[in-house]
């Protein structure tokens, strides 16, 4: 957050960040804290930067409900974050912080358990000094004492500022929050907020499980840039539980157009950086809650495998940034910082792809598929970005069953979905298809029982797809995979559980006119029988 006591902090790091990454890079990253939390980057909500300290019982509880309402929820946000200003102005006799009165009338135990009886989670904020930023009493020498007071009220995260510190050693300070948080036995994110004063990125892996990389942002473009310029060399020190944190989302308070705004989103994602909203979602606009929901954007930067993109050419304001994700596609960002409209090209050796006979490029923002043999281009408006994930090794002739014309009996819970698991009895209400760890950008979301039909015309030759009950539902589920040709069963899989990994299906299905997909219980009842036909494709001519 912005902090007077940080100003000068920030400016020094907006314009000399780079040279001080520059004598770190080649040091070794040290072990992550593996306490089993924020695998993939933390996602949620603060209120600083739409509201400062205009923070309330109200407004957390209303933001809770939006989180809800709007399917935030639904698109991964979880944790609903409080930031300075929450505290009375001083302890009570025992030592002890207490949350204003007036701005929490009913304690923040009772604001926890609202929060989390909305399937959410609920962070608190203090900083590793003798007082928080803006002058309430904070944790410094406190350590123990607060930790187990924010335990006792079911704090989920914490975000632990740099201010009045008192010129301890940064390492040391909070080090012993973090032994503070481990001796309550309740788990907390632990975010580390030092502004990256003391290259947090070379020692704090063991210590939390983000750490912020640079000064505050403001709702600007530069400032985004300058930020984005800071954190992006620091790829290698990220990864599962240990993540670089370029500050939380501006996006929706006003200061950037919505092409920005996507930018920013799309930058964060790509550099696998915590998604903190920072805009009020009670009144939020729907281009804002399209940009925050873009499930496709959301699923580069949760990809289990946890690597950062790496800007692999950056000229004349034109960048191409490439990442690896978990299930062999790449994603790859074409990021344009002038105020002109630019083309950006780049290419698979450039961007580390496999080498393939050709590509299948899908368009996170406007959802186009297109098949490219080598050259990947894209016009790019002026503080734009055009986002791919792409697919190696598919051909012309290989078809996503996902973008055919299919018809879908009554599944067991609701309808089939595209490209999404099949997540409550809604449309369009799942999550990034997922099969024990690895996700997936295409398929079909069933539940058994039901069935999707697909006409192939008697044009296809062969269907393949990776079947598995959805991760959503842990090590619930039990589900049967057939695949039927004109009613004549092709292939089927035993009965496969929650937890295990995706089984691969190649049928052949020459001269065959309906290619049916069926899912069954797995011989009990229809209880979380999510089942995925990720990857579903059909090879035509």
């Amino acid at each position: 957050m912005r902090r007077m006591l940080s100003l000068l902090a920030a400016a020094t790091l907006a314009t000399g960040m780079l040279t001080a990454i520059t004598t770190v890079t080649a040091a070794p990253p040290a072990s992550a804290w593996e306490n089993g939390l924020a695998r993939t980057p933390p996602m949620g909500w603060n209120q600083w930067n739409a509201f400062g300290c205009n923070v309330n019982d109200a407004l957390v509880r209303a933001t809770a409900d939006a989180f809800v309402s709007t399917g935030l929820r639904e698109a991964g946000y979880q944790y609903v974050n409080i930031d300075d200003c929450w505290m009375a102005r001083n302890r009570d006799a025992s030592g002890n912080l207490v949350a204003d009165p007036v701005k929490f009338p009913n304690g923040m135990k009772a604001v926890a358990d609202y929060v989390h009886a909305r399937g959410l989670k609920l962070g608190i904020y203090s900083s590793a000094g003798t007082l928080t930023c803006a002058g309430f009493p904070a944790s410094l020498n406190n350590e123990q004492r607060d930790a187990n007071l924010w335990a006792s009220w079911g704090i989920d995260y914490l975000k632990y500022d740099n201010c009045n510190n008192q010129g301890v050693d940064a390492r040391t300070r909070y080090t012993r929050m973090r032994d503070a948080i481990i001796a309550t036995g309740r788990p907390m994110v632990y975010s580390i907020t030092e502004w990256g004063q003391n290259q947090p990125w070379t020692w704090a892996q063991p210590v939390g499980n983000l750490w912020r990389t640079t000064g505050d942002i403001t709702d600007s473009f530069s400032s985004m840039l300058s930020i984005y310029r800071s954190n992006m060399p620091l790829a290698q020190f990220a990864g599962p539980g240990a993540w670089n944190d370029p500050d939380m989302l501006e996006v929706g308070n006003g200061g950037m157009t919505d092409t920005e705004y996507r930018t920013h989103f799309t930058l964060w994602a790509m550099m696998a950086a915590p998604l903190l909203i920072g805009t009020d979602l009670r009144n939020a606009s729907a281009a804002t809650l399209t940009i925050l929901g873009n499930r496709d954007v959301i699923a580069i930067d949760q990809d289990p495998r946890g690597v950062q993109a790496r800007e692999v050419r950056s000229a004349n304001g034109l960048h191409v940034l490439s990442r690896p994700l978990s299930n062999g596609d790449y994603a790859v960002a074409l990021f344009n910082e002038t105020s002109s409209t630019a083309t950006i090209t780049t290419n698979p050796t450039e961007t580390g792809l496999p080498a393939a006979s050709s590509y299948r490029l899908f368009n996170l923002w406007s959802k186009a598929v297109t098949t490219t043999t080598g050259t990947i281009s894209a016009s790019v408006p002026a503080h734009g970005t055009v986002a791919y994930r792409i697919t190696p090794g598919t051909t012309g002739g290989a078809t996503f069953v996902s973008d055919m014309a299919w018809q879908a009996s009554t599944n067991g819970w609701g309808p089939a979905e595209r490209d999404r698991s099949n997540g409550e009895q809604g449309a369009t209400d799942g999550r990034t298809l997922t099969i024990a760890g690895t996700t997936y950008a295409k398929g079909i979301g069933a539940h058994a029982a039901g069935t999707v039909d697909v006409n192939l015309g008697g044009r296809c030759t062969t269907f393949t797809a990776d079947v598995g009950v959805d991760a959503e539902v842990g090590a619930n589920g039990s589900v049967t995979f057939t695949v039927l040709g004109d009613g004549v069963t092709l292939a089927s899989t035993a009965v496969l559980r929650g937890g295990q990994a995706a089984q691969r299906l190649s049928v052949n299905v020459t001269g065959r006119n309906v290619l049916r997909l069926a899912v069954g219980n797995g011989g009990d009842n229809i209880n979380f029988d999510h089942a995925d036909w990720a990857n579903a494709q059909v090879s035509c001519s």
